[in-house]
C-alpha cells in the first residue's frame, strides 16, 4: 500500500503573523509548526505502515525552508518527502495550491492520500476535496477514524453531533481531525534517517496537466481586500463614577440597555 500525506508548514501564531503589502502572508518572516490537521493524518498514515506495511509520501507546497516540515515527517517515520517550490507558485489560493498538488501527485504512485481537515492559517477546509475533485477521486471528510478491508477503507466521519461511517473503494482521500489521535513523536533513528534523507524538490515544469492559469497567485480567484495582524479596539466609554453605588448603577444600567440583563 502507498499512502501520500499532504501536510503543510504553518505559521506559528503564538509569535504572530506577518503580511506581504498584497496581503498574503510574509511566510519567510515567521516562525512555523507541522499543521496540526495534517500531523493527526501523518498519524494515521503512520499506524498503517506499522500495521500493514504501507509506505507513507510526505508532500508539502510551500518555499525552499518548508523542506524542514518533510524532514520532520521522516523523522516521524514517514519513508519520503517531497516538496513543491517555484516562485511562479507563490499567493496561490485555495484553487491554485490544490490544483498545483493535484499536479504533482500525478507524477506518484499511490493507493490513498490522507490530507488534514484543514489549516490553521486559512481555516477553509477546501484544499483536500479539491485535490480530490481535480484527481477524479472519492472523498471522505472530518475523519475520526480510519480502518482498511481489503481495497477499501472504512472511514468514521464526524457529523454534527454524530457520525457516519462510510467505504470507499482505493484509490480515495481521506481528510483528518485534530482529534483522529495522538501523533507520535520523532525518535532519534528517525532523526539520523531524516538529517540523511534527500528531499525530492519539484517545480512548475514537474507538473502533470496543469495550466498556467490556475496556479499562483495571478491563477488565485480569491483575492484578499484587506489583512491585519490585529484587530484594534476602540478606546470605548471612560465613566469616573462618585461612589461603588454609582459604579453599580452604570453597569447595571449598561447591561439592561444592552439587553444582557
Amino acid at each position: 500500500m502507498k499512502v501520500i500525506v499532504c501536510i503543510k508548514q504553518v505559521p506559528d501564531t503564538k509569535g504572530g503573523v506577518q503580511f506581504n503589502p498584497d496581503g498574503t502572508l510574509n511566510r519567510a518572516a515567521m516562525l512555523t509548526i507541522m499543521n496540526p490537521d495534517d500531523k493527526a493524518g501523518l498519524e494515521a498514515a503512520l499506524r498503517l505502515k506499522d500495521q500493514y506495511g504501507a509506505e507513507v509520501t510526505v508532500l508539502t507546497m510551500g518555499l525552499p525552508k518548508a523542506a524542514d516540515v518533510l524532514q520532520e515527517a521522516i523523522a516521524m517515520g514517514a519513508d519520503k518527502g517531497v516538496l513543491i517550490t517555484d516562485r511562479v507558485l507563490g499567493g496561490a489560493d485555495t484553487w491554485a495550491t490544490s490544483t498545483t498538488i493535484a499536479g504533482a501527485i500525478r507524477k506518484l504512485d499511490y493507493d490513498l492520500i490522507i490530507t488534514g481537515r484543514q489549516a490553521i492559517d486559512g481555516d477553509t477546509a477546501q484544499v483536500g476535496p479539491q485535490i480530490a475533485e481535480h484527481l477524479g477521486l472519492p472523498v471522505i471528510s472530518y475523519a475520526q477514524e480510519i480502518k482498511i478491508d481489503g481495497d477499501s477503507v472504512i472511514v468514521k466521519r464526524q457529523y454534527d453531533d454524530g457520525y457516519h461511517m462510510l467505504k470507499a473503494k482505493m484509490p480515495c482521500l481521506i481528510t483528518a481531525l485534530s482529534e483522529l489521535n495522538e501523533p507520535r513523536y520523532m525518535s532519534v533513528g528517525g532523526i539520523i534517517d531524516a538529517l540523511n534523507s534527500e528531499i525530492t524538490v519539484l517545480g512548475r515544469k514537474d507538473l502533470i496537466d496543469v495550466d498556467d492559469s490556475n496556479i499562483g497567485l495571478n491563477g488565485s480567484p480569491t483575492k484578499i481586500a484587506k489583512a491585519s495582524d490585529k484587530v484594534r479596539k476602540g478606546a470605548g466609554e471612560k465613566v469616573t463614577p462618585d461612589s461603588p453605588e454609582d459604579a453599580v448603577e452604570y453597569i447595571v444600567g449598561k447591561l439592561t440597555e444592552k439587553h444582557i440583563i
